[in-house]
This record gives C-alpha cells, sequence and structure tokens, in this order.
C-alpha cells in the first residue's frame, strides 16, 4: 500500500464499490463543488464581478469602433490589462487546490483506469523490443499456471505470455540475454492492481505490460472515454453548475 492510499483510501475508497460511471460522476460533483467553494472563498469576489463586468464592457465597446484601429487598441489594451487583474486572481484558489488534484488524480490513476486481473482467470503478459530484435525470452514464476510456455520467441517486437493463478501478490521475472527484468502483479477481485506498464531505458526492450483491460465508463456514440476523459467531461459541466449555484465570478 502506498502512502497515497493510506491517505486517501479512507476517504475515498466507498467510490471503488460503485460502477465506474458512478464513481467518476460522484467524485466530478465533489471535487468541483469543492474547488468552486475555495475559489469564492480566496478570491475577491466583489472585484471578480468588477472585473467580469469590466471586461464585458471593454468587449462591446471593441464591437462598436471595428472601424477604427487606433480607437480599438486602446480599448483593447484596456481588456488586456483587465483580463490579466482577473487571471491574477485567478491562479491563488489554483496553487492551493493544484497539489491536493494531482495527489487524488494519483489514487484514481491505480485504482480506476484498469479492471483488475481476477483469481483463476486467464490473462496475458506482454514484452514489447525494438522492431529489430529477435531470440527468446524465458517468464519465470513458481507460484503461477503457465498456459502458453514459459519461454517465447520474439516476434515482431513482442513477446507474450497467458497465464492465471490465485488471489495474492507476485513477481514476474523476464529473462532475456542473461539479463533479468521483474514487474509486480496483483491477482485480486478488489478494485486494485500494480503498474501495468513499466518503461525501460534498455536499447533492445522497451516496455513491460500486464495486460490489464482499461476502464472506459463513458460512451459517447461509440466512442469509449477513460476515466480522465470522463472526469473533465464532468468536471467541466460540474464546475458550470457549481458556479451558479454559489454564485461565483
Amino acid at each position: 500500500m502506498t502512502i497515497i492510499d493510506v491517505i486517501f483510501n479512507p476517504i475515498l475508497g466507498w467510490l471503488l464499490y460503485l460502477d465506474p460511471l458512478l464513481a467518476i460522476i460522484a467524485v466530478s460533483f465533489i471535487l468541483a463543488v469543492i474547488i468552486t467553494l475555495i475559489y469564492k472563498w480566496v478570491t475577491d469576489q466583489r472585484l471578480m464581478k468588477e472585473l467580469k463586468d469590466d471586461i464585458k464592457s471593454l468587449q462591446n465597446e471593441m464591437k462598436q469602433y471595428k472601424e477604427n484601429p487606433t480607437k480599438m487598441l486602446e480599448i483593447q489594451k484596456k481588456a488586456m490589462d483587465k483580463n490579466m487583474q482577473y487571471m491574477m486572481q485567478s491562479l491563488r484558489p489554483t496553487l492551493v487546490t493544484f497539489i491536493p488534484i494531482i495527489l487524488i488524480f494519483a489514487w484514481m490513476n491505480a485504482h480506476m483506469a484498469f479492471y483488475p486481473i481476477q483469481p483463476n482467470t486467464e490473462f496475458t503478459t506482454t514484452l514489447e523490443f525494438d522492431k529489430a530484435v529477435n531470440g527468446n525470452v524465458t517468464l519465470k514464476n513458481e507460484d503461477l499456471t503457465f498456459i502458453t510456455n514459459s519461454t517465447q520467441k520474439i516476434a515482431d517486437g513482442k513477446a507474450q505470455w497467458k497465464l492465471k493463478g490465485n488471489e495474492g501478490n507476485y513477481v514476474l521475472e523476464y529473462k532475456y540475454k542473461e539479463k533479468s527484468y521483474f514487474q509486480d502483479l496483483t491477482i485480486t477481485s478488489a478494485k486494485d492492481y500494480r503498474d501495468v506498464l513499466v518503461r525501460t531505458n534498455e536499447k533492445e526492450l522497451k516496455t513491460l505490460r500486464i495486460d490489464n483491460e482499461a476502464i472506459k465508463p463513458l460512451n459517447l456514440f461509440g466512442w469509449k472515454i477513460g476515466w480522465l476523459g470522463s472526469y473533465i467531461i464532468f468536471s467541466i459541466l460540474f464546475s458550470i453548475l457549481t458556479r451558479k449555484m454559489f454564485n461565483v465570478y
């Protein structure tokens, strides 16, 4: 368990019992409310309203002087100054919320991006090499059941194995050219998994990958969107809604 799990599991762990789409909607709404309230408390709302009204007024004024470039530039400069003041005010709540949001995103990525490998269910693991590489790779683990041979030939830059196993944590050891590469694996019925993709700095071997199925909670007319894209869409909608609810400028 990571430090992020220690911090956020007691707060956000209940989301893992929900359907992925409902979980994304819930966390998007909760964060939108919290961010909006922080924005309201940290900024001078009277000043923000004045700046927003001034910017709108200057934009309307610019439309009246389309045929007068000199006057247009003068008004545009004023509008830019007002926009800069507005942005500087908006920056303060962003600084307050930035680190907590990044940590929450890390927790979501560790629990809501992929489905877990289920106990006694077939799964695959794949090594990706440079296209010019050939030869054999051996996967070692005495506690897992191999459906394919433990030694696989590299073909078209890939070597792949099919396995299954009981619930638990494992370490996969891949042996290539007298060198070993390791990757953690978790098999569980809970919503948990280890790093699905591990990148190397090797010239020949590029990545080690456990082929967990990606969670695509949102389906827009056949376009399936992952957790981050779904969060962004819902957070924009809820941000607009909560700003109106709490009269935030």
